[in-house]
């Protein structure tokens, strides 16, 4: 399954938050080997940052964004491939 997070900081980021920027660093790289692949781009505009994501379950998902509750507001959709979409009509 395919997951898109929209992401906002809830405060301005700052050297105090380079811990928990590196630990999400070092939890991403696990979870390459657990098969679940992420790709983070930080925007400019409304939103701070877009992560999109492949994990085999919702469940595995909210697991994998709730530790970063305490520094980012998150608004995740579920994506389906256009050519999986197309079928469905």
């Amino acid at each position: 399954m395919f997951f898109i997070t929209l992401t906002k900081w809830k405060q301005k980021p700052s050297k105090k938050m380079q811990a928990t920027i590196d630990q999400a660093t070092k939890t991403f790289e696990d979870l390459k080997k657990q098969g679940i692949k992420m790709r983070i781009y930080w925007t400019i505009g409304r939103y701070d940052a877009v992560t999109i994501m492949e994990a085999p379950t919702e469940k595995d998902a909210m697991k994998i964004l709730l530790p970063f509750q305490e520094i980012v507001d998150t608004e995740t959709m579920i994506a389906v491939p256009r050519e999986e979409a197309i079928k469905l009509i």
